[in-house]
Order: C-alpha cells, then sequence, then structure tokens
C-alpha cells in the first residue's frame, strides 16, 4: 500500500501536466515548422510586438521598484495607526480579476473616465493606461518582497556602519541595500514575467497600438486562423517566460535562509518631514493600488438603475453559475492535484521545481495548445475545468509545499513511534497542521478561477459564459448603456473577489497575515498568482 501511494502521489500531478501542459505545448511545436521558427524576429510588424512586450515589462520593472521601495521602507521601519491593515490590504489588486482591474483603470483614466471628467488627462490610446494597469496589479509584489526583506536586515551590522560615521542614507546602501537586492531582483523577475506575459490587461488597455504579443496571438488564432504563425510566437514566449522562471527560481532558492533574530525595531514617525513622507508614499499607494477599484464602485454606482437591471437579465445569472461550477469543479480538483504534488514534492527537488511549470506558460498558449491537439473536445466542459485546474492548482501546491516544510519532524516520528499507520499520521497529524496553508492555497485558486478569461474566450461556447467574458462582450459593444452595465458587472466580479480576499488574509493567523512579522514568501502564494 505504502508502495502503490509512493507511486500515486508524484504520477497524478505528472501525468496531468504531461496531458494538459506538455502534450498541447509540444503540438504547438508541431504546429509551427523548422521554416518559420526565425519569423518574428523577421517580420517588422511582430518585431514591433515583440519589442514592444519587452519595453512594456521593463518600464513597470523600474516603476514598480521606484514607487514600491519607499512603501516598503516605511512599512518596515515605521510603527504608524493603521500599518497592519495596510499591509493586510496590500495584496488586495493581486486578487482582482484582470478583467475588473482593466475595468477599474478605464473607469479612471479612460476618456469617460473620473480623471477626464474633472478635466485631466485622458491616457486612452497611449502606453500609460497599459503601465498604469500593469502597476496596478504588480507594485504589492515589490513591496511586500522588499518589506520582508527590509525587516531580514541585521540591526547589529546597522548599528555598526552608523557607529563607524555612516549617515543614514550611505548605511543603507553599504548594508542594507546588498542584503535587499536579491529579494528584490526575485519580486523584479516575478513582475516582468506576469507583465511579458499578460493577456487580460494588455487586450483591453492595449488598443491595436501598444498590443502585446499575448494579444497577437489571441488575434492570429480567433480573428485571422494564422494558426502556425500564432504556434510560433506562443513557443517563442513559452521559451522566453522560462528562462525569466529560471532566474527566480534560482534567486529563491538563494533567499531560503532562517530568519534573523535581529531585526530592525519599528519607530514611530516624528516630526513633520518624516509625516509628509509617510503622507506621500501612502497617497502613491492610494492612487495607484486603491484608485481604480474605487472609480469602479463609484461609476456603477452613477450608472443608474437601467444599469443594474443587467443583474436580473436570464444570461447574468447563467454566467454567474458558471463563474461558480467552473470554480468550484476547479478548485475541487486543485484540492486533490495540489495536495499529491507537495507530498511528492517533499521527496522530490524535481518534483519541487515542476510546479513552477503551469507559472511558465501563459493561458493564451495553453489554450491555443489544447484547442490544436484535443479539437473535439474544444467546447466540452471537461477540458475547460482542466484548463482552469492547471492555472489554479499550483496555487495548492506551494502553499501546501511551504506548510510541509515547516511541520517539525519530532511530531510526525512520535506518532510513527506510538504505533500510527502512515495514513493515520498524515489524516489525524499533518493534514490538522496544514489546514491554514491549504486554505489560503484553495482561495487563492478560487480567485484564479473566478477571474479567469484568456482561457475561456479560447475554449468556451456562449452557453457556458462567465461574468468575465459578459463583461467582455458588454465592452465590445457600442452605447453608453453596455458600457455602464459592464461596470455594474465588474463591481459584482469585484465583490466576489473580495469575499476571496478576505478568506485569504482576514482568516489567516496574526502573524502570516502581517507580513513584516511572519515570512512573507511562505505566507502562501501571493507572489505566484498568475494573473492572465
Amino acid at each position: 500500500m505504502q508502495k502503490f501511494a509512493r507511486l500515486l502521489l508524484p504520477g497524478l500531478p505528472v501525468g496531468f501536466l504531461l496531458i494538459v501542459l506538455v502534450a498541447p505545448s509540444l503540438r504547438l511545436l508541431a504546429e509551427g515548422g523548422p521554416l518559420q521558427w526565425w519569423e518574428p524576429w523577421t517580420d517588422p510588424y511582430l518585431l514591433r510586438r515583440l519589442v514592444w512586450t519587452f519595453v512594456q515589462a521593463g518600464l513597470t520593472c523600474g516603476l514598480a521598484l521606484v514607487l514600491g521601495l519607499p512603501l516598503a521602507w516605511v512599512l518596515a521601519r515605521w510603527d504608524f495607526p493603521g500599518r497592519l491593515v495596510l499591509l493586510r490590504t496590500l495584496m488586495l489588486p493581486f486578487v482582482v480579476p484582470t478583467l475588473v482591474a482593466a475595468m477599474g483603470v478605464l473607469a479612471l483614466w479612460g476618456p469617460q473616465g473620473l480623471v477626464a471628467g474633472w478635466g485631466g488627462p485622458d491616457l486612452q490610446g497611449s502606453p500609460w493606461l497599459l503601465l498604469y494597469g500593469n502597476l496596478f496589479f504588480n507594485l504589492c509584489l515589490v513591496v511586500r518582497a522588499a518589506t520582508d526583506a527590509l525587516q531580514q536586515v541585521s540591526a547589529a551590522r546597522v548599528a555598526a556602519a552608523r557607529t563607524l560615521g555612516a549617515s543614514p542614507w550611505r548605511a543603507f546602501w553599504r548594508v542594507e541595500w546588498p542584503a535587499i537586492a536579491p529579494w528584490l531582483m526575485s519580486a523584479l523577475c516575478l513582475v516582468f514575467l506576469y507583465c511579458f506575459s499578460g493577456f487580460g490587461l494588455a487586450l483591453v488597455l492595449g488598443g491595436q497600438d501598444y498590443a502585446t504579443v499575448e494579444v497577437e496571438i489571441y488575434t492570429l488564432v480567433a480573428h485571422e486562423l494564422q494558426l502556425a504563425q500564432a504556434s510560433v510566437l506562443a513557443l517563442w514566449m513559452l521559451l522566453l517566460t522560462g528562462l525569466v522562471a529560471l532566474v527566480y527560481a534560482v534567486l529563491e532558492r538563494r533567499l531560503a535562509t532562517p530568519l534573523r533574530a535581529d531585526r530592525m525595531p519599528r519607530r514611530r514617525p516624528c516630526g513633520i518631514g518624516q509625516w509628509m513622507a509617510l503622507a506621500l508614499v501612502l497617497a502613491v499607494w492610494m492612487l495607484v493600488c486603491v484608485a481604480p477599484l474605487a472609480a469602479i464602485a463609484w461609476r456603477a454606482l452613477m450608472a443608474g438603475s437601467a444599469a443594474w437591471s443587467v443583474l436580473l437579465n436570464a444570461s447574468t445569472w447563467q454566467a454567474l453559475w458558471n463563474t461558480a461550477r467552473f470554480t468550484l469543479l476547479a478548485v475541487a480538483c486543485s484540492a486533490v492535484l495540489g495536495l499529491a504534488h507537495a507530498m511528492a514534492a517533499r521527496r522530490s527537488l524535481a518534483m519541487r521545481a515542476l510546479v513552477f511549470l503551469p507559472f511558465v506558460v501563459s493561458p493564451v498558449a495553453v489554450a491555443f495548445g489544447l484547442l490544436l491537439l484535443y479539437p473535439q473536445w474544444t467546447a466540452s466542459m471537461g477540458l475547460l475545468v482542466a484548463a482552469y485546474t492547471l492555472l489554479a492548482y499550483p496555487f495548492v501546491a506551494k502553499s501546501v509545499a511551504s506548510g510541509l516544510d515547516a511541520v517539525p519532524p519530532h511530531v510526525l516520528q512520535a506518532a510513527r513511534t506510538l504505533g500510527a499507520t502512515p495514513w493515520r499520521v498524515f489524516v489525524r497529524v499533518t493534514l490538522p497542521m496544514l489546514r491554514p496553508a491549504l486554505r489560503r492555497g484553495l482561495a487563492f485558486a478560487a480567485a484564479t478561477a473566478v477571474g479567469e478569461f484568456a482561457v475561456t474566450l479560447f475554449l468556451s461556447r456562449p452557453e457556458w459564459a462567465t461574468v468575465t467574458t459578459l463583461i467582455y462582450e458588454h465592452l465590445g459593444r457600442p452605447g453608453a448603456a453596455h458600457r455602464d452595465a459592464a461596470m455594474v458587472l465588474a463591481c459584482l466580479l469585484m465583490a466576489l473577489a473580495l469575499l476571496i480576499f478576505v478568506l485569504i488574509e482576514w482568516s489567516a493567523a496574526p502573524a502570516s497575515a502581517t507580513g513584516g512579522d511572519g515570512d512573507v514568501r511562505n505566507n502562501g502564494v501571493v507572489v505566484e498568482h498568475a494573473h492572465a
């Protein structure tokens, strides 16, 4: 029985990945053909798409570092009223579906947005709209990573530098910066990866002039039926994102160090200058992370009763039912696969590395590969739920794997010494200790499934429309009525995401929820959410 379990644990997730991820990727390779492999780098139009994809990801990394590091320093070094609330809400943008985030950006900076209505600039048709959307999603990654890194800096080393005459600024660059640089590089790798392979934001905010490669792949498949060209682009994206993910994995392995005992204590800001600096960085956080969500709520409230009547439509209830059942099925499958993968990863470094594989492949490439490999099952619920599960279950696997790493070995050994079988040890000892990690992983998996957009556009059929696809349909129709209806639906989807957020952060243990008083990287998968 034990031998069978040892074979089943790695066999279940590996078999799933082979069928749903590896085989479709190989089918993409066969579709492209050797003669067209270099076409994206020789065709001026495709090359422009590739260059812009690199540029917008790189610019977002730079802006996230410049804006995020001061906010992280404030959270790590100062103690002020509302700090814990800010830390808890910092990851709020990361559980909001991409389509809702895009709607929020448009409601704030679009042609009919709040800023334009107050006489401000209209960013529609400019690259800044997509860059702002990228910042909304990814700024929290840099802030959380930098906050945790700053709290690992040795207080004794900083005190020694100050004793030797170093100014606070010089002590930061000579002592603190070298210690936090690997953490920042790890977070920036993730930011680059998400911006480089993002789909939903680029589709809604990029427009024709600033569309990324992922949007171009979708256009080639859905509108132009250029499957060979799309497959070559998808494979180049797979290769490039794989290289970035490899750098991230190397950096993350370097960061697997124990917490320091001599962390620098937090202090209250003193003087008008420090309080003004605090107000400034909090204003940046409000502008980037809170304003788009507030704009959605405001525009939905101002839409009027006619727009809110969309909630009574049969199509809305059908989309809500589809979203709920697809999410529940994906979460159930993710629980089984995630537990099996985490248990297998405890004994195998290769299995621990395989959990990153779904993060490397973009949802557009996944959907495209499934479309090519299983054309007879394209509109089937089984294939759609399998794709949802592929994007969701790694969150469960990583969260449970981190929980398993924290389980004291002597507890399990004591249970075995008292005569408990391995299965009884797992049910009575291991599983109760893993319950918080499992709950966090399932909550992130649910957030991924609720807001899934790219896979549904490829593999769904009209009667299986979800809330995200219904919002996109309203956005594609002319008229203010459809725009207002889309805002109301976006507000509904945002409420669902907020509910999941409450399950993630507010039900977590206080130490893990504070971000600085616990290990943020092990506090679930907040840095692994693949918002597509």
